[in-house]
């Protein structure tokens, strides 16, 4: 699973000449232990060639579709009960696109340890969201991946998922970042779950505890990707499945408040935009073990080279967890299953590779190299969570290297293929001045 800002240790920066010095000092007593010395190195014999990331058996990898319908019904009655109200006659998330929302800041506001080479730049979060104890972000995607023009509605759109402490509950942010020189500007949408039918239809947050339903979606918000006007959002054993056609406006209330119809009125727990869920696809229930077959599903992108991929990979503290890829139906921007429709049925991996890197927090491919945020060689074990995050770069079969350091504590990445760009976005939090940014950089050929 991802760290979280609650879990990881809040040690401050340590130059790095002290992290050098560490470093060279642990060498030399190693090397004592082995009856070695600096100068045998040598002398030593060659060194076994690096792990690649090497091709595994994707066949029994499948993800089943669940309760499409249900949902769908429930959404149908919410709309018809004018609790919500609804935009159906606008393309997909036109109403916060409009100039209006948070205002984030321009840049990298925060040291981002790029190699300033690869013609670096990105924004931040405005100062709440920035510092914030209570809500941490996840991943990344863009209009780079809805479309293949790279934009959505003339406007050069990105989203994050955002899990909160407890996590019971989970957001969407969406950023237009139109002009690079301008603050963009952004909302937060409430992730929900629809259920019931006619006059009882009704939400409740994702994650909510509360609920019976079994099993009933996590919180955990990690990778995202857009496709269409298809969101997914992996957490765990699941991909979960939303429509950006089904925004819907309801009255904030207060943070951490009621989520759902309550007293006749739709509320939205300090939130004024909910977004219901409409399927879930899964390999094992919630808690269960990672394993070849069922790998966890932490970090999502899309590739849109060859056959439309969702691309999900797994977090493990030494690595040798897979990253795999799932096949998209164009037709209704959904993973292509085996049943009758899209909505039921299993989807079968078209591709896996096991990744070598250790803590891999997030993956994406531009057609020819795969990159992964995971730790960096000089740092691998570390429990600071100030040191560098580094993007690995491989071709299948062949070894992965460090393309450069990045931000403390990387998740997920995403790969616009309109722009040649990688994207990212990272979770550290300083609760005083914040470190959280997103970033883009341009990899070499």
């Amino acid at each position: 699973m991802t760290y979280s800002p609650s879990t990881k240790s809040q040690v401050g920066n340590r130059a790095r000449s002290r992290r050098g010095s560490r470093a060279v000092a642990a060498l030399v007593s190693a090397l004592g232990l082995l009856g070695l010395s600096l100068t045998a190195l040598t002398t030593a014999p060659p060194a076994v060639a690096a792990t690649p990331v090497a091709p595994i058996d994707a066949s029994a990898m499948k993800l089943t579709a669940g309760d499409f319908t249900g949902r769908w019904a429930a959404i149908d009655a919410l709309k018809a009960s004018g609790k919500v109200t609804s935009f159906p006659n606008d393309p997909a998330l036109t109403p916060l696109l409009d100039g209006t929302g948070l205002t984030g800041r321009s840049g990298l506001c925060h040291t981002s340890n790029l190699d300033t080479a690869h013609s670096i730049g990105g924004f931040c979060w405005n100062t709440a969201d920035d510092t914030s104890r209570e809500w941490t972000p996840q991943g990344f995607t863009g209009s780079h991946d809805a479309q293949p023009t790279g934009t959505w509605n003339g406007k050069y759109v990105y989203m994050a998922s955002w899990h909160n402490k407890a996590n019971t509950r989970a957001r969407v942010s969406v950023v237009d970042n139109s002009s690079p020189t301008v603050a963009p500007k952004y909302h937060h949408i409430l992730l929900v779950d629809p259920y019931g039918s006619g006059a009882g239809a009704n939400y409740r947050a994702v994650g909510d505890p509360t609920s019976g339903a079994k099993p009933f979606p996590g919180a955990h918000a990690d990778g995202i990707s857009w496709y269409g006007n298809k969101l997914f959002v992996a957490t765990g054993h699941q991909i979960q499945v939303y429509d950006l056609r089904n925004l819907l406006k309801v009255n904030a209330g207060t943070e951490n408040g009621p989520v759902g119809i309550v007293d006749g009125q739709a509320q939205g727990g300090g939130h004024s935009w909910v977004l219901p869920m409409i399927g879930i696809y899964s390999n094992a229930p919630a808690g269960s073990a990672c394993t070849d077959t069922t790998p966890c599903l932490t970090s999502l992108s899309l590739d849109r080279t060859g056959t439309d991929s969702l691309v999900t990979s797994e977090f493990a503290a030494q690595g040798g967890r897979p990253v795999v890829r799932w096949p998209l139906a164009a037709a209704d921007a959904l993973l292509d299953t085996d049943g009758a429709d899209n909505h039921t049925g299993q989807v079968t991996a078209n591709a896996a590779y096991r990744v070598p890197i250790w803590k891999v927090q997030g993956a994406a491919t531009d057609g020819t190299y795969y990159y992964f945020s995971g730790e960096c060689p000089a740092y691998a074990g570390t429990t600071d969570s100030d040191v560098p995050y580094c993007i690995h770069r491989a071709k299948p079969g062949e070894a992965p290297h460090v393309l450069t350091e990045a931000p403390p504590l990387t998740q997920n990445l995403s790969w616009s293929p309109s722009a040649g760009r990688l994207w990212g976005i990272n979770e550290r939090a300083d609760y005083s001045v914040g470190k959280r940014v997103i970033f883009t950089l341009n990899p070499p050929n």
